[in-house]
């Protein structure tokens, strides 16, 4: 069968280039042995016969796939989508591929740790927002490959993450300034198992209060389930049946902060001139509502978690203790505003009134 009519082989690039199959190999492989002439001949002649080496036969000679496995509990989500959007062309431009696991329960999960796919068909592993075990970290440690946690913090292990304490407490710090001091924390519980970043956001909430010398107040630190939008209404109800409500709400996700914006417009609640609302990611629907947020990049964690896997891979001695991690930065929208004196100024009028009677 002529060459037109079958997949072209290795002795067909080597024949149309003139030189031997083990040069055709070599050259291929990348290998430095080859002189640039006859490497420009051997490329040529291989796009010629439309012929690339099958990642099988590679991975027999080199010992690697050519493949970056991630894992995810959903790609439902903004914050995937943006990661790995940046994150795919990071590795194709080095020629690698890239293979995703989503599990999204944890049937799911239980079924990958017990068959750990990623150990015959990946050079890497990235995680992304897994609360994991020790058990399973253990089993993703016998791998025998790079693993890089993406979106956490994982102590003794390679991870890329913002830092989200010090968005927080930024973004606290703003209320404060802004002369807010009952300021209520809506933080997200997510599925178990799975890492929404809720207790780094809290603690750098915390920290701003303890440096204004606010005392904390559990009554105005609501947890909700991710999604779940007759919770927010329900604890925004609860915010604001308190003998103190709060002047301002800081939402750890944007598209909570959304739902409380709109819980309070239904209520005929000003939003910011009765309630200063703030948000965190900086997703999309943050700019549609004008929403003053903590800005996090999916686009640059997910490249950053590229060049290091790839850095992995090409041989860099693995430093369990690298951590790359990305700044948080305010923007402030049109929901968030100084705090009115309308308390004061009321109850000024009423001690004028007592003492004129």
């Amino acid at each position: 069968m002529p060459p037109a009519q079958r997949h072209p082989t290795m002795a067909d690039v080597a024949e149309r280039a003139g030189v031997s199959a083990s040069t055709v190999s070599r050259t291929l492989r990348g290998l430095t042995t080859v002189s640039p002439e006859v490497r420009a001949r051997v490329e040529q002649a291989a796009r010629e016969l439309n012929f690339a080496v099958s990642r099988q036969a590679a991975s027999l000679v080199t010992g690697k796939t050519g493949t970056v496995a991630v894992l995810v509990p959903t790609l439902n989500a903004w914050f995937m989508g943006s990661a790995l959007s940046s994150l795919a062309p990071v590795l194709r431009a080095a020629g690698m591929e890239l293979t995703v696991y989503v599990i999204p329960d944890l049937a799911e999960r239980t079924s990958f740790f017990e068959r750990l796919p990623a150990r015959r068909n990946a050079d890497a592993l990235l995680v992304f927002s897994f609360d994991l075990t020790e058990e399973e970290t253990d089993r993703l440690d016998s791998l025998g490959m790079p693993v890089i946690y993406v979106s956490q913090h994982v102590e003794g292990r390679p991870s890329v993450y913002v830092d989200d304490v010090a968005g927080a407490l930024h973004g606290t710090r703003h209320l404060l300034n802004l002369g807010h001091r009952r300021i209520a924390f809506i933080k997200t519980v997510g599925a178990s198992g799975f890492s929404f970043s809720s207790n780094e956001r809290l603690l750098g909430y915390q920290q701003a209060l303890a440096e204004a010398g606010i005392p904390l107040d559990d009554d105005l630190v609501p947890a909700l389930p991710v999604g779940d939008k007759r919770a927010t209404t329900e604890a925004l109800g609860r915010l604001l049946s308190l003998r103190e409500p709060p002047t301002a709400v800081f939402a750890e996700q944007d598209e909570v902060a959304v739902a409380v914006i709109r819980t309070l417009r239904r209520t005929r609640i000003e939003v910011p001139e009765q309630m200063s609302v703030l948000g965190f990611d900086d997703q999309p629907v943050a700019d549609l509502f004008d929403l003053s947020t903590i800005a996090q990049s999916p686009p640059d964690i997910g490249r950053e978690a590229g060049r290091l896997a790839l850095q992995l891979i090409n041989g860099s001695e693995p430093d369990h203790e690298q951590h790359i991690v990305l700044p948080t930065h305010l923007i402030p929208r049109a929901t968030t505003a100084p705090l009115l004196p309308v308390e004061r100024e009321t109850c000024a009028e009423t001690d004028g009134g007592a003492s004129r009677a």
